[in-house]
C-alpha cells in the first residue's frame, strides 16, 4: 500500500514533475495547481488532476496558500509537498496544512520557524554542538555595537540579514570606514526583501568553500547523512554548478561532519530532508544556515547514494521509519549538477519565450530534471530556471568529461540559455583541478565577458 492515495504537488515547473514522477512510481494519485501562465506546463499534463489557482503572479497563484488548501480540499488530497521556494519554508503554511487534516512533507512549522531566522537558527546549532562562523551572538541594536563586534573579530566582516536569502541583504565591510554603509545598505535590502531590517554580523571569510550535509530524519528519531556537495561555483550567492561529493573533502572529513550533524538533527528532533550548510576554509566548518526543504541540487546526492530523496520525504511524511542506518548509505563515484537558465550566457538577462525546439542529451550516467518541450512558452513571471543537467561518473575526470559531451548535445532553441557558460566552465583547467572557492566564479565569468 502507497504511505498516501494523492498528494496535491504545490509548486511548478521541473521540481514539480520531479515530485510526480516520484508519486506515479509509489502508485501515489497526484493533483499538479497551476497560474493561468502555466496551464500549459509539463506538470499540469502529466498530473492525475490539476486545479487553476489564480493569475500568473506568483503572489496570486503559487503564494497563495487558501488556493492551494482549497485545490487539495476538493481533489481529496492527503497531503500537500511543496518542493523547494515559494511556501516550502513558510511555518504557516506548514501549520494550516495539518491544521486542515493534511500531512505537510517537510519539517514541523516550529523548525521551520527556527531555522527560517538565522540569527536562531546560529543560537540552536551553537547549543547543539554544531561549530560557527565567528560574529554577533543576535542580531545588531546599532552601527556602534557592529564596530565593537568587528574589532574583536577583525575586519573584513560581513552583515547580513537575519530573515535572508538568495544574498538579498548581504554587505562587506573591509574596514570601519565601510562599516557603516554597508550596515545601512544591508538593513535598507533586508527591509524590502523581507520585511525586516534586523541584520547580524559574521566573520568574512576570504577563501572558503560553500560545502553542505544532506540529512533525513523519520519521526522514530533515525537521522543519517547522505554525505556532502560542494556549492562553491556561484553567481551573486546563486549557485550554478554543484558536485557530489566535494573534491576538497575527505572521506575522514565527510564522516566527521556527518557525525556532527546527525548527532545535532537527532537532539533538535528534527522530521524530513533538510541541507546544512557551511563555509569550509583551513580544514575547519563553519555553519551558516539551514535549509529545511529539498535543495534544488538535490539530485547529485540521489547519484552517488542511489536514493529517492523525494520518496524518502513522503515516507517519513506518513511516519514510515527509515529502515536503514548510516553504515548501509553507500557513496559511489561522483555526481555534477549544471542549472541551465533561460538567461543569456554573457549578460545574464533573462530570455523568456518559445522553445521551437528541445533536445535533452542521454546516455550512460545522463540525467535532465527539466519541464522543458518543443513548443513550450518560458513564462516571464518565476525563476528563470528551466533544467538541471546531472551527469555522474566512476571519478570527477569522468563526471567532468560527461558532462562536457552532454552539454555539446543539449538543444535549447528559441531562447537564450546558460549552456555556452557551462561548457566554458567545464572545459576549464582550474575547475578540472578542484581548486576554487565561493569567488572563483565572479572572476571566472569577469574574464569571459566582452569589454564594452
Amino acid at each position: 500500500m502507497p504511505p498516501f492515495n494523492k498528494i496535491l504537488i504545490a509548486n511548478r515547473g521541473e521540481i514539480a514533475l520531479r515530485i510526480h514522477r516520484a508519486c506515479q512510481e509509489m502508485g501515489i494519485r497526484t493533483v499538479a495547481v497551476h497560474s493561468t501562465a502555466d496551464d500549459t506546463a509539463m506538470h499540469v499534463r502529466l498530473a492525475d488532476e490539476s486545479v487553476c489557482i489564480g493569475p500568473p503572479s506568483a503572489r496570486d497563484s503559487y503564494l497563495n496558500a487558501a488556493a492551494i488548501l482549497s485545490a487539495a480540499t476538493i481533489t481529496g488530497a492527503e497531503a500537500i509537498h511543496p518542493g523547494y521556494g515559494f511556501l516550502s519554508e513558510n511555518a504557516r503554511f506548514a501549520e494550516m496544512v495539518e491544521a486542515h487534516g493534511m500531512a505537510f512533507i517537510g519539517p514541523t512549522a516550529e523548525h521551520i520557524r527556527i531555522m527560517g531566522d538565522k540569527i536562531a537558527a546560529k543560537d540552536a546549532m551553537r547549543r547543539l554542538g554544531v561549530p560557527l562562523v565567528p560574529g554577533s551572538p543576535g542580531a545588531l541594536a546599532s552601527v556602534d555595537e557592529a564596530r565593537e563586534i568587528a574589532d574583536e573579530i577583525k575586519y573584513p566582516v560581513l552583515i547580513k540579514a537575519a530573515a535572508g536569502g538568495g544574498g538579498r541583504g548581504m554587505k562587506v565591510a573591509r574596514n570601519e570606514d565601510e562599516l557603516e554603509e554597508a550596515w545601512r545598505v544591508a538593513r535598507t535590502e533586508a527591509k524590502a526583501a523581507f520585511g525586516d531590517d534586523s541584520v547580524y554580523m559574521e566573520k568574512y571569510l576570504d577563501r572558503p568553500r560553500h560545502i553542505e550535509m544532506q540529512i533525513m530524519a523519520d519521526t522514530h528519531g533515525n537521522v543519517v547523512h547522505f554525505g556532502e556537495r560542494d556549492c562553491s561555483l556561484q553567481r551573486r550567492h546563486q549557485k550554478l554548478v554543484e558536485e557530489a561529493g566535494s573534491p576538497a573533502l575527505t572521506a575522514a572529513a565527510r564522516d566527521a561532519l556527518g557525525e556532527t550533524v546527525t548527532n545535532a538533527l537527532k537532539q533538535l528532533g528534527y522530521r524530513g530532508a533538510g541541507t546544512l550548510e557551511f563555509l569550509y576554509q583551513d580544514e575547519q566548518f563553519a555553519f551558516i544556515e539551514m535549509n529545511t526543504r529539498l535543495q534544488v541540487e538535490h539530485p547529485v546526492t540521489e547519484m552517488v547514494c542511489g536514493v529517492d530523496l523525494v520518496r524518502e520525504q513522503i515516507r517519513v511524511a506518513a511516519g514510515e521509519p527509515l529502515g536503514y542506518e548510516q553504515r548501509d548509505v553507500r557513496f559511489n563515484g561522483h555526481a555534477i549538477e549544471c542549472r541551465i537558465t533561460a538567461e543569456d550566457p554573457v549578460t545574464f538577462a533573462p530570455s523568456p519565450g518559445r522553445v521551437n525546439a528541445y533536445h535533452a542529451p542521454g546516455g550512460l550516467g545522463v540525467r535532465i530534471d527539466s519541464a522543458l518541450y518543443a513548443g513550450y512558452a518560458v513564462p516571464p513571471h518565476y525563476d528563470s530556471l528551466v533544467a538541471k543537467l546531472i551527469v555522474h561518473g566512476a571519478t570527477r575526470a569522468e563526471a567532468i568529461a560527461r558532462c562536457r559531451r552532454a552539454l555539446t548535445e543539449m538543444v535549447v532553441d528559441g531562447i537564450r540559455t546558460t549552456i555556452p557558460l557551462h561548457q566554458l566552465i567545464m572545459e576549464d583547467p582550474e575547475f578540472a583541478s578542484g581548486d576554487y572557492t565561493i569567488h572563483w566564479l565572479e572572476r571566472f565569468v569577469a574574464q569571459h565577458t566582452p569589454a564594452d
